[in-house]
């Protein structure tokens, strides 16, 4: 069965958010046209506490983009986004969430961050997605959401890794780039991992 995976289409990852990924919002008529060509749809939530170690806030003196260690990994550094029960960490309210049949949380451990959807940063705990899929008879995972070159590659990436069939849908996807080439290179990355990248035009047209 073909899922589609929809990560991270939150308030504060779109224009006027605390993170906002340029262009976040323009995903969301995208998937809306996917999500009634998929027998089952996921997604995911960042889902933060206030003191969230990846905050820049929780390390005085330190400033979003800046880079530290984080419970042993290196971490960068972000604006205080996607806390929990907060309006910033709601799903964007165009997004067609009657469509999703069950929201995975991820970087509720304010210890370590999570870009992926099955694991956190250190791979120390996981987020029961895997388990989920096999347990739905999922085959191949279509994946798209905020951002590009974060979670939608840690995302894909582990999929891959797990054994899953899996194509990254470009258009649906907008990246941060905090460097320029950041979105370019993501791609390849995944590329290089056997992940098909489709466009939204391919799969229904």
């Amino acid at each position: 069965m073909d899922v589609l995976l929809v990560v991270d289409v939150q308030n504060d990852f779109c224009p006027g958010g605390a993170l906002p990924v340029p262009g976040g919002d323009e995903v969301v008529p995208v998937i809306n046209g996917l999500l009634p060509r998929f027998p089952l749809a996921v997604a995911t939530q960042d889902w933060h506490p206030p003191d969230h170690g990846s905050f820049a806030a929780s390390h005085p003196g330190r400033k979003p983009g800046e880079v530290v260690q984080l419970a042993g990994l290196e971490q960068i550094l972000w604006p205080v986004h996607c806390v929990q029960d907060t309006p910033g960490a709601a799903f964007h309210p165009r997004l067609e969430v009657h469509r999703i049949a069950r929201v995975f949380r991820k970087g509720a451990d304010r210890e370590v961050d999570s870009y992926s959807a099955f694991f956190d940063n250190g791979r120390r705990r996981a987020t029961g997605l895997e388990e989920y899929l096999r347990a739905q008879g999922a085959t191949e995972l279509y994946v798209c959401g905020l951002a590009t070159d974060y979670c939608v590659r840690f995302t894909a990436l582990d999929a891959a890794e797990l054994g899953f069939p899996t194509r990254v849908i470009l258009d649906a996807c907008r990246g941060v780039e905090l460097k320029p080439g950041d979105v370019e290179a993501a791609v390849e990355t995944m590329r290089s991992k056997g992940i098909q990248i489709v466009t939204s035009a391919e799969l229904c047209g």
